[in-house]
This record gives C-alpha cells, structure tokens and sequence, in this order.
C-alpha cells in the first residue's frame, strides 16, 4: 500500500529517553555525524565496522566501484557461517540459544507441541554435519544448491551448511507451484534440490515433495533430492536420485572447516519478480553482504546480546535471509522461527508466542499488522506483551492508521517503531529510522542507513529538492547491493543502471518531504507488491495466456485495505470460448498452478478486447482505474478503439 503521504499526520513521535540512553546510537548530532562521514568516506568507515567481523584474510582494498559493479573487501578471506557460529562460540556464546523454533500444531489447550531450541554449539554441529553431507553428494565450491522447504531449523541449517562450502543457495518460497521450481532450477543450472516431505500452514499439509516430483519430470537437470521427514504424509521417494535428510547425515563428522571464501564469491541467488515474464536471479556476493546484514540488524533493531528477536517474515523472501539467518547470528542473539500462519489456530497465535518467550524485538508486515487490526485490540490485550522494546516493519510503506494501532496496541505507546525500505537487491536495509534517535512520523521511513545516499530525482536525473515527488534513487554503492542478475548482464544493466544515469534505480517512486524524510509511494514499473511480495505483472500475464481457452491478458494492481495491492486480471477469449463464472474460478486457479497462489488474482474480468495505443501498447492506466475506480474518466485520446473503454465502463463486471 502507497504510504498515505497526503494524510495529515498530527505529530511526530520520538524515541523516549530510556531507550536512547542505552541505545547504540544515541542522538541526532551523533547520526548525523555517522552518516556524513559513511558518505563521504566509505572506505574508512565500512573498514571499521568490517574489523568486527572475522576474516581469514584481511582485505586489500575496502570498495572498488565502476559503474555498474561494485566490489567489497577487495581480496579477502571469509566465510559468512564462520561468522554466524565459530566466531560466536569464540566469544563465548555457544551455549546460548542461536535458533528457537516454534511449529504450527497446538494441543487441545493451545499450547505448541513442537519447540526446539538450538544453541550456537548445537547450530554449529548440525550445520558442519549436513555440511559434509553435501560435499559427499559430490557438492563443491561454486555449485548451486536448490532449497525448497518449510519454516524448519533444517531450512537454516541448509543455508549455513552451503556457505560453509562455499556452494552457493537458492531458496525458493514454499508457496511456489513446480514450474516456478522448474524456472528456478534451469537458470541456476542447479542438480541437488532440498526439500521436505511436506509443510504445515493452517494445520494442512503443503505437499513440498509432490512439488519438487513434479518438478522433475519436466527437467532432467536434478541429480539429487534431499527430503526432510516433517509431517509424515506419503510420498514418492526415486531409487538413486531421492535420500532422506536422516540418512544423508548419517555417519557424517559434526566439524567441517570453513571455506575460506573470496569477498566477492557467491553466497546465494533469490529469485525476484520484474517487469518481464522471466524472474531475475539476484546474484549476493560473500563480505560485502556479510558485513551489511550484520550492521543494519545491529543498528536498527538495536540488538543486545540477550534480545528474544523475532522477525515473521519467510525465510524463502530476502526478509528471512538477512533478518532471521544471517544478521542476527552475526549479532550472537537468539533469532526465533515460527512455521506456521498467524492466524492457526486463531489470531491470538503471535501473541501467545510473544509472551510465551517474552519477545523483545518484534518485525513484520503491515499486511499483517491490518489483518490484526481487523480482529480488534481486545486480543493482543489478552497478552502480557510488556517484554517488546521496538518494533519493526517491513515489504510495504505502512498507512498511518496501521502504524498508530502498531504503536498504541503492541508498543504500549512507547516501543519505537523502525518502519524499513529495501528490497531483495540492495541485501539489507536502506532507509529507515534508527530507534534510538529518530522523531518518527506514521507512514515515512524517514531517513537512510549509513552508507545510503539516497535522492529523489526527475526521469532525467535532476535532483528535487524537500517536499516534491519523484523518482527514488541511491548514488553511491553500499555493501549489500546486489551484483548482478545470474547470466542476464544486459538486463542487470538495463533495469538498474540505464533508466537514470550514473545511479541505481529503485523502480520506487517517493515524497522527499520538508523535514528530509523519505515516503515510499510505491512503484513505477509493471511491478506489484501484494502483502509485501514483489510480482511482475508480465509473468501473471503469460500463466493466463498460457490457458488454451485465453487469447489475451492484462494485469494491473488496485488498493486493497488488507494486501496493500491486489490483482486485478483482464482477459479476452479466443473465439468460441463463453465467459463464465466456472471459468473465472478455473483461470485463478491456472494462475496458482502455473506460479503459486501468492499470483492468484483477486479480481478476474472478461472483455471482449483490451485498450491498446495505436502502436498497439496496452493502456495499463486506462485498466488502474478500471479495478480501482470502475470507470475511467483519464485522457483516451491515444486509444486506438475509443469503443473498448466505453463498453467497458457499461458493461456488467461479471
């Protein structure tokens, strides 16, 4: 949901003074001075906040940049699982508990009965053991290993244990349907695929195994299918290509020594929508990420050593690589998991795991948020939720309602509220309040990171000044952004680096405002962003086409008070096929098999053609306020057939 930057806001909020006396960074002057010194000489400051991570080598160089690849740590040594658990036990912290994980399934009371609790002792065991099961699969340096799986500690482990070996992860979300997999798997170029016999969400089963079978019989690229035994549902396992998880670290040592990784080898690819049919793998490299998923978590969330963390999100969304594995590990804190759905079996679920483990820090979606807010504050005041310090938001801008009953019914009317802006490609958090300093004000993500230099711009890259709209860019490199889109070097430059010149284009607008605060207002690209999760409308488009029944298909996004943004598909038929409500139902759910159900459109119209330009371009805006408003009332004068629109705005939605 675009921020409500027009909505009067009656105030600003700021940190109270007993959180800013104990907090990492403690006043305006002090972020200021930070700040400035991050822009102006990034090599000083990032070497310093580099020297707190463990390298085996240290780096020649901090930053090498020449548009549009940047380097980070030129010629070090490290390894990121090192960090997340050798360097903590180092330090002294391998008995404290690293992963605490809650499943889904309650008893009769309500009570959880599935917890476990992983020490960095614990994590660092099983992590070298899977470690050493992969390499004696024949994994090596460099070999990119599939992982499709449920909110398990096993997910984390996987993780851990292939940048341990330096093979490099693809973590595909669970919700995805087998010919996402497929997309996935060939342009990885990845043989060995872990995964599970299946998930639970909603106390269901989601058949993870049958996924990834069905997978395979429309490639013959994977060799290898690791399953890990969760829900005990039958499955399929293929002599020679399948092995339990169970059986795979049978036998395996449980200490495996480090890779000693380049700074800029690949630690993983994750797959984002664009605004072509074709996902894009972010390539993240090794130090430059290490070190940004560490220090933002440190410093926004303001992390202590014995912080209960919790972020909700999915650890198949870069939001579960950085804020649930990567950075709090490096941090030495406990990082909890929850498998399941907020709401399973009721909406009080997230509260009683708040007070079951008295959760300090607290970060999710506003998706969330507002389908809390639907339930009423009566429930999380059911909870002692007294033990919450700061909260976190995340995947959207937040509406200014959302954020006050955030504050007033989780917070207390105290908890700073740390609204963040990133995305999948910049690895990290780039612009967002700091807890302990920052007047923050309901619906902005207020100020950037260190190392961020951020503008709002015109198409032409001039810079506007406080209070306009514009284009949301970044000018210099930080250490988290991306490094490419595995094998496509032309679209990674094309996408990022050629619609503006000489910076990095977000493909978000935003409102700087008068106070020098960012408002995100959402993006500018055929890109959607539905409960926080990137689509591109182009890939929404060809699972539609893709239906025998379907000559043609567009898709926009329309405001939706729970998802932020919703789908609205419009189809034309070929010949003689009859619009129906069957068949509505029958191509939503095309979508959800063709890409998973996250694609599935709220909103599906047929018509018997759609508005085109006279080069033949579809009119996206023209159909925006079709789905929003029901009627378009913009300028069609460009509009080839001035019939379309007008049989559209009569005609009877179904």
């Amino acid at each position: 949901m675009a921020s409500d930057s027009s909505t009067p806001v009656p105030q600003k909020f700021a940190p109270s003074a007993d959180f800013s006396a104990q907090a990492h960074v403690k006043t305006v002057a002090e972020y200021e001075a930070m700040h400035k010194r991050s822009i102006e000489d990034p090599e000083g400051f990032w070497g310093e906040i580099a020297s707190d991570c463990h390298f085996f080598k240290k780096w020649d160089k901090v930053r090498e940049w020449n548009l549009p690849d940047a380097k980070w740590f030129v010629g070090g040594k490290t390894n990121v699982a090192y960090n997340c658990l050798d360097y903590q036990i180092e330090k002294g912290r391998g008995d404290h508990t690293a992963i605490l994980w809650e499943g889904e399934l309650v008893d009769d009371k309500g009570e959880p009965t599935d917890v476990r609790k992983f020490t960095y002792n614990d994590l660092l065991r099983d992590v070298c053991k899977f470690a050493n099961a992969l390499k004696k699969m024949g994994v090596k340096k460099g070999d990119r290993v599939t992982l499709y799986m449920p909110m398990v500690p096993e997910l984390a482990i996987a993780m851990l244990a292939c940048a341990r070996i330096g093979a490099p992860h693809s973590v595909i979300f669970g919700g995805f349907s087998a010919q996402a997999i497929v997309d996935r798997l060939e342009d990885a170029q990845s043989t060995v695929i872990v995964t599970a016999d299946g998930g639970y969400r909603r106390g269901k089963i989601v058949p993870l195994k049958k996924n990834v079978d069905d997978a395979c019989g429309m490639t013959d690229l994977v060799k290898t299918v690791v399953v890990y035994e969760r829900t005990g549902n039958e499955i399929t396992m293929k002599d020679g290509r399948d092995v339990w998880w169970h059986d795979a670290i049978e036998g395996c040592a449980d200490t495996c020594e480090a890779e000693h990784c380049d700074a800029e080898d690949m630690l993983f690819l994750l797959y984002t929508s664009g605004s072509t049919g074709k996902p894009k793998g972010i390539l993240h490299t090794t130090a430059g990420y290490m070190v940004f998923a560490a220090y933002t978590a440190k410093m926004v969330f303001d992390l202590k050593p014995d912080d209960m963390y919790w972020c909700t999100a999915d650890i198949g969304w870069v939001t579960g690589h950085s804020y649930i594995v990567y950075g709090p590990l490096q941090n030495g804190i406990t990082t909890i998991m929850y498998e399941g759905a907020p709401n399973h079996p009721d909406w009080e679920r997230f509260w009683a795991i708040v007070q079951r483990y008295k959760v300090t820090k607290f970060y999710t979606a506003p998706t969330a948020i507002r389908a809390f807010m639907k339930q009423g504050e009566e429930l999380p005041g059911k909870y002692d939720l007294s033990s919450i310090k700061l909260l976190g938001s995340v995947g959207e801008p937040i509406n200014p309602a959302a954020w006050m009953w955030y504050h007033e019914h989780l917070g207390g009317g105290t908890s700073p509220i740390v609204d963040t802006w990133w995305q999948t490609e910049t690895g990290g958090i780039l612009i967002t309040p700091l807890p302990g300093v920052t007047e923050t004000k309901p619906g902005s993500a207020t100020q950037p990171f260190f190392g961020v230099d951020a503008a709002v711009v015109e198409r032409d890259g001039t810079v506007l000044p406080r209070g306009s709209n514009g284009l949301l860019v970044i000018r210099q490199p930080w250490p988290g952004m991306l490094r490419g889109i595995y094998g496509d070097r032309d679209r990674f430059i094309k996408t990022y680096f050629s619609e503006i010149e000489g910076v990095y284009f977000t493909g978000d607008g935003a409102r700087f405002d008068e106070d020098g605060y960012f408002w995100i207002t959402g993006r500018v690209d055929d890109v959607l962003n539905v409960s926080g999760h990137r689509m591109g409308t182009a890939e929404i488009e060809s699972a539609l086409v893709s239906h025998p029944r379907v000559a043609e298909a567009a898709v926009v996004g329309f405001p939706d008070e729970l998802t932020g943004e919703a789908i609205c598909a419009f189809v034309t038929l070929k010949g003689d096929s009859e619009a129906s409500a069957g068949l509505k139902d029958e191509l939503r759910k095309h979508v959800a098999t063709q890409i998973g159900a996250i694609a599935r459109p709220k909103d599906l119209r047929f018509t018997d053609a759609l508005p085109k330009t006279r080069s033949g371009k579809i009119m996206r805006r023209l159909l925006r306020e079709l789905a929003t408003k029901g009627r378009v009332e913009g300028d069609i004068t460009t509009l080839e057939d001035l019939t379309t629109i007008a049989a559209m705005n009569t005609k009877d939605e179904e």
